[in-house]
């Protein structure tokens, strides 16, 4: 009897054991199209409620009881995916990502899984993925990433064909730019026609227009954060493209199985023969190129390490006579130059939390050459910025509602603000401004906590404090207007100048009112420390930088923002309103009649007020089916104001007057129609009021040459932009192409139905005196209007994929 009761028991306790018995379920994701792993992925698993980020080989390994469990999967640029899987033996799961979205011909903007602009706490931000580069209705036919954010509500251009980008009437330096974390200080090739970045290197944009995440500072209106695409392929892949504009190539292949892997990326341009056979442009030459490399470095299961380099280069000549100190120059040339380089070690602590720290270095280099008529020696000016960095971030997921970041950051930045080199030409003196060394250190967190089903909240805090250092020289000034030096201070190398600091919360909250339908609110307040000072709305290399010094403070940023997001259709279609204000302290602009070329002092030729931004921002987007699309509208004012004691030093008379970005009207829609496999048709349009400018108010006559007096700034606008583009890409069509090869065809109209957008306009003197001016009647002064792209552009383009 007792064997058997013994025999039961063991059998029972057995029974028990492995009814109890864990198994291993290993879960990789990957991309769908190109079988590239996905780090970072969230999953959560159910019934278990339990689950985590992918490491950063795309993969997450649980051991849980004998089940039926549901593996959902999201992440950002990709449509959620749900799978149902029996856990009855140790299993491996391949989860197969797709992203959804609109396409913009060069980029998808991702609607994640459509749910997620109802479920994000932050307002204004949007991703955009570069998976499928397609060509955008653009200008000549060129693949352009910063130019698509243009279509974007809140996002305008610097004008016709320029990415210089203003974001909700901010101005151009307003905008953090980064390429994998390496800031980007001119983002635009010809002139601002295209932006600089390699398009097949380009993995996803973020793009943050109000409550910045607090490990980003150092800019007011957004942040810009291009990614480059991280090199994944198991095997070699080849793609490129060709256009009327440039040429580009790029290759992604292992080098070491399982360990190291490359991605480079490159694209040239030489535009001379389109010049010479334009007469009155035969003596420009505009040429640019571009490279982009990253690499992959996996140590183990837990280690990672990435380098990204990125180089760009520009030349360009324009057939201008110009004269310094009474030395006539042939023509102008610019050329300028990038040099960036980004390290990221990627350390994996466990499932929950990650540390990665990052050394960034960046170089911007511009150049003005002036050739001298009477012989081969050239006048250059030259300038450049210097910038290195040094972060490192914790990210810590504590549970599935609630986790946090928090992390340090320090730059340092060398400015040269400016330097002649007359070469062999003895009549003209070198100079050399003094270099300007600034370190700014930083510490932020942020903590994003689901306080409820309906209650998100996303708390950040930023602390930055900024240092000047010597060697320096600080003039005082014994007026207001700093009009007579009276004398100056002289300080030695690594000698604080002067510091300024402060602490900036960044607060989002989120309130669901039902599962389609989601009110916003944010506020964050930023510091700038760097400004550019320009008098163009296009930002040529002879815009100066400028460091905050004892008289030049940093601009400080308040911005508010309330919306409302709603989905329709079981998410097919979404719609949202967002309403914002900012308000900005100690902004720069040039006094009248200002000159800061070479000026070693240059707050004798700025001012520094307020600005005021506000505007309403409505949104609605189709963005899936064969037929997909959307339809923007911003109404917004872009205000400045500034103080002067003299006459002469006052801008608009001290009066309130519209900033250079102040569109109050504008609207973008887009349309896209995939006729069958081969054939995908789309459709551009976008409409501004006109960007402010100045007219002359009076003028007076010296030597029968009038001379215009300007008392008031932007009291004028040109005629409305409007402009209507087309696109039609034929997939594949070749018969001899095989499924390694793939190639499509885009032909590109820009401009469509002939638009003669004004890109500025201007006034020079007629000479009284010509005995045609007095005939005619003509008035003192001539007003001239100038267009970029005055008739429909017409190009064909074609791009490739080899696996």
């Amino acid at each position: 009897m007792r064997q058997i009761i013994f025999l039961l028991l063991f059998v029972i306790a057995s029974i028990s054991t492995l009814s109890a018995q864990n198994y291993e379920l290993e879960i990789n994701v990957r991309d769908i199209s190109d079988d590239s792993k996905v780090e970072f992925a969230n999953i959560f698993i159910t019934p278990c409620e339990c689950g985590g980020p992918t490491t950063i080989n795309g993969s997450l390994i649980v051991n849980l009881p004998k089940d039926e469990y549901q593996i959902i999967t999201s992440c950002i640029g990709y449509a959620k995916d749900t799978v149902s899987v029996v856990l009855d033996q140790d299993r491996k799961v391949i989860i197969k990502l797709d992203t959804k979205g609109y396409r913009l011909e060069g980029v998808t903007v991702t609607g994640q899984n459509n749910q997620e602009n109802i479920e994000r706490t932050v307002m204004g931000v949007q991703q955009l993925s570069a998976t499928k580069i397609k060509t955008l209705p653009t200008a000549i036919g060129e693949v352009d990433i910063l130019r698509s954010l243009t279509l974007l509500p809140g996002v305008g251009s610097a004008g016709e064909a320029s990415n210089g980008l203003s974001v909700r009437g901010g101005s151009l330096d307003q905008n953090l730019v980064l390429l994998d974390n390496a800031p980007i200080f001119n983002p635009t090739h010809l002139f601002g026609l295209f932006s600089i970045f390699t398009p097949d290197a380009v993995g996803g944009i973020d793009v943050y227009r109000g409550n910045m995440p607090s490990k980003y500072g150092g800019r007011i209106a957004s942040v810009v954060d291009i990614k480059v695409k991280n090199p994944e392929a198991e095997s070699f892949r080849l793609n490129g493209g060709v256009s009327f504009v440039s040429s580009r190539i790029g290759i992604e292949t292992p080098i070491i199985k399982d360990k190291l892997s490359i991605l480079a990326a490159g694209r040239v341009s030489f535009n001379d023969f389109i010049f010479k056979r334009i007469e009155r442009l035969k003596n420009t030459r505009a040429n640019f190129y571009d490279g982009t490399i990253k690499l992959k470095y996996q140590h183990n299961e837990k280690n990672s390490i990435y380098f990204t380099g990125f180089h760009s280069y520009d030349f360009y000549e324009l057939d201008l006579t110009s004269r310094i100190n009474a030395i006539t120059a042939t023509s102008n040339q610019y050329e300028y130059s990038t040099y960036n380089g980004t390290l990221n070690w990627l350390n994996t602590i466990d499932d929950k939390s990650f540390l990665r720290t990052t050394v960034v270095s960046s170089d911007y280099r511009p150049k003005i050459l002036f050739p001298q008529d009477d012989s081969d020696n050239k006048i250059v000016y030259e300038s450049r910025i210097q910038f290195r960095s040094l972060s490192s971030e914790l990210t810590k997921t504590l549970r599935d509602d609630l986790s946090y970041s928090v992390g340090v950051q320090a730059d340092q930045i060398t400015l040269s603000p400016g330097r002649l080199i007359p070469g062999s030409e003895m009549t003209i003196d070198p100079v050399s401004l003094r270099k300007e060394n600034s370190l700014e250190l930083a510490a932020f967190g942020n903590v994003d906590w689901q306080a409820s089903d309906r209650l998100a909240i996303s708390l950040g805090l930023r602390y930055s404090q900024y240092l000047l250092l010597g060697d320096f020289q600080e003039a005082f000034y014994n007026d207001p207007e700093k009009e007579i030096i009276a004398g100056t201070i002289d300080y030695d190398k690594g000698e604080i100048v002067q510091s300024y600091g402060g602490p900036e919360p960044r607060l989002g909250l989120r309130w669901k009112a039902s599962e389609s339908t989601a009110i916003k609110a944010s506020y964050a307040l930023t510091r700038q420390y760097l400004q550019n000072i320009y008098n163009s709305t296009t930002p040529l290399p002879t815009s100066r930088y400028k460091t905050s010094d004892p008289h030049i403070k940093p601009q400080i940023g308040h911005t508010v923002s309330l919306g409302v997001y709603k989905n329709l259709k079981d998410n097919r279609i979404t719609m949202s309103a967002e309403a914002y204000y900012r308000i900005v302290d100690n902004v720069l602009d040039y006094k009248p009649g200002a000159d800061f070329f070479l000026q070693e002092f240059i707050e004798q030729d700025v001012v520094q007020g307020t600005s005021d931004a506000y505007g309403l921002e409505f949104n609605f987007e189709k963005p899936e089916g064969s037929i997909n699309g959307w339809l923007n509208y911003t109404w917004s004012r872009s205000t400045r104001e500034f103080f002067a004691e003299a006459l002469s030093n006052r801008i608009n008379n001290n009066q309130v007057f519209n900033s250079d970005f102040d569109r109050p009207h504008v609207i973008n829609g887009t349309i896209n129609f995939k006729a069958n496999a081969y054939n995908t048709f789309s459709f551009n349009f976008t409409y501004q009021t006109g960007r402010p400018y100045s007219i002359p108010n009076a003028t007076f006559v010296v030597d029968n040459i009038p001379i215009p007096v300007f008392l008031e700034r932007n009291n004028a606008r040109l005629p409305d932009y409007h402009r209507l583009d087309f696109s039609w890409r034929i997939h594949n069509i070749s018969t001899r192409q095989t499924q390694r090869w793939k190639g499509d065809w885009i032909l590109t109209v820009y401009n469509l139905y002939n638009r003669k957008n004004a890109f500025n306009r201007f006034f020079t003197g007629r000479n009284l005196g010509s005995a045609v001016n007095a005939g005619l009647g003509r008035g003192a002064l001539g007003a001239y209007q100038f267009s970029i792209f005055s008739s429909t552009v017409v190009s064909l383009a074609y791009t490739f994929t080899f696996k």
